[in-house]
């Protein structure tokens, strides 16, 4: 299968597949470039320049020169410009979808909802922008004041993963410039296409040159590693692997800089006895299935109680049955591809394991031969508790299912992992519901529901799974810093 004509003009006319460094596209210094392969088909469908180090440390300067004068800029006209952006994402949303399937896989439906809830995170923090504030108070003792105010945190680095390719970095550049820090922006180097499609847009609603940089490379550590050693950058987002972020968190030391981090997880998914099992099936399908699994917040283990495991399992494994696999850009595809061969390795060594430890397939089991990388949507029922496929994240479209007894064990079962990014909850009782959701260790819960991203929400975890938050009134802090002035009034 090859790129339609109708593709290959989106393509071209949303990116420039070079690197934007200090409001100029240019090609890597070393002349190199990397192809960006579509995962249903396995076809590069295009070439992107190779950042060096030395393209890292230029987008460096042209942020750390842009970073004074962007600090000073009117609030109102640095939300205007985040606004205008928004606005232009959501027209642009169609042609900006297809990019996404195009190197990502999802169905376009789910791109174009990516796109609107990426887009969001510009609206959000367009009204942000204008409400950061300080305080001014009385001295306890009376003999003085005490003012406190806010300034940008200077130049950051912004990495951000392949799974959701507009939307983490919308959620990251949104408060960096509703806050008034400069960026230098590395994306995944499986899906550069979208964030190369959102800077040409921010270039086109007035972002001042220097303020965002982006440089797509094969070498985080090559880019990366060269920013954050040097001693202008001030603070470092990063979302992606605990292992990775772990490396991160040791180099960020050096600097002390900044940090914060959405990593792993390993959301359980607790179904109670008294719950709405058509409800919770339902919601089971939108937490596991969204993005074909291939999400941090994405159901990882599904704890239901004894009496009802069965009937669960039996429910979700003929939803999920039923669901079509195909190109993202077919109608009728409800399950796009994985992102690569060796995500689907992981997958498959996972679904092995547990089934060979006497888990039973419910529902798929097995990777579809043939070009792309795609994998049957599983169930797995009565999964032993020494399977890998409930300690690892298993970010694929395999829901394995296990059963557990009292309300404590089945809180117990959810808080055992070194993860807390996000838990469900399926209940009617209002008395557990509260005491389980303050008990479960994690950053977020989604209580009889299976979605919980929302631009206007804080999203983060606890643990393994990171620190910091992006949304909400709490995602501009993370670009802020505070200055406290002791006021000597005579008094």
């Amino acid at each position: 299968m090859t790129t339609s004509d109708h593709e290959q003009r989106v393509i071209d006319e949303n990116v420039v597949p070079r690197l934007q460094i200090g409001g100029e596209w240019r090609d890597a210094s070393s002349g190199a470039s990397f192809g960006v392969e579509d995962p249903a088909t396995g076809r590069v469908l295009c070439r992107v320049s190779d950042a060096t180090e030395e393209d890292a440390l230029a987008a460096l300067d042209a942020a750390s020169r842009a970073q004074a004068a962007w600090a000073d800029h009117p609030p109102r006209e640095r939300g205007e410009i985040l606004r205008r952006a928004w606005q232009l994402l959501i027209e642009r949303r169609d042609d900006l979808a297809l990019l996404m399937t195009l190197e990502m896989g999802k169905p376009l439906a789910e791109s174009r909802t990516e796109i609107t809830y990426g887009a969001e995170f510009l609206r959000w923090f367009s009204e942000e922008a204008v409400r950061i504030d300080g305080r001014w108070s009385r001295e306890p003792g009376g003999s003085g004041r005490l003012l406190t105010m806010k300034h940008p945190v200077g130049p950051c680095l912004l990495i951000t993963p392949w799974n959701f390719p507009l939307a983490m970095g919308t959620r990251k550049i949104g408060p960096a410039i509703a806050a008034g820090c400069t960026m230098v922006l590395k994306p995944a180097q499986l899906t550069p296409l979208s964030m190369l499609a959102l800077a040409r847009v921010l270039e086109e609603v007035g972002l001042p040159a220097g303020v965002l940089n982006v440089i797509p490379s094969t070498s985080a550590s090559r880019t990366a590693g060269a920013v954050m050693a040097d001693p202008r950058l001030r603070k470092v987002s990063f979302t992606g692997s605990t292992p990775v972020g772990r490396t991160l968190m040791a180099q960020a030391s050096q600097n002390l800089l900044r940090m914060s981090m959405e990593l792993g997880g390993n959301a359980p998914f607790v179904v109670f006895e008294d719950a709405d099992l058509d409800r919770a099936i339902e919601g089971a399908v939108i937490a596991k299935m969204r993005n074909i699994g291939e999400s941090c917040v994405a159901a990882n283990r599904f704890l239901v109680a004894e009496a009802v495991a069965e009937e669960f399992a039996a429910g979700l494994a003929a939803k999920m049955g039923s669901l079509r696999m195909g190109r993202g850009t077919e109608p009728e595809a409800d399950v796009g591809p994985l992102i690569d061969e060796d995500q689907r390795s992981k997958v498959t060594e996972l679904v092995e394991d547990a089934v060979g430890r006497g888990g039973k397939v419910l529902a798929g089991g097995g990777r579809r031969e043939g070009a792309g990388y795609f994998f049957e949507p599983t169930v797995i029922g009565a999964v032993p508790d020494d399977s890998k496929i409930l300690s690892e994240e298993v970010f694929g479209p395999v829901a394995p299912v296990t059963a557990f007894g009292t309300e404590d064990e089945g809180v117990a079962r959810a808080n055992g992992t070194e993860y807390g990014l996000v838990a469900y909850v399926f209940t009617r009782d209002l008395e557990r519901a509260l005491r389980v959701v303050e008990g479960l260790e994690v950053g977020m819960i989604g209580l009889n529901r299976g979605l919980v991203s929302n631009p206007a929400a804080p999203f983060g975890g606890v643990k393994q799974s990171g620190f910091g938050r992006e949304g909400g009134r709490e995602g501009i802090e993370e670009y802020l810093s505070t200055k406290y002035v002791a006021v000597d009034t005579g008094e």
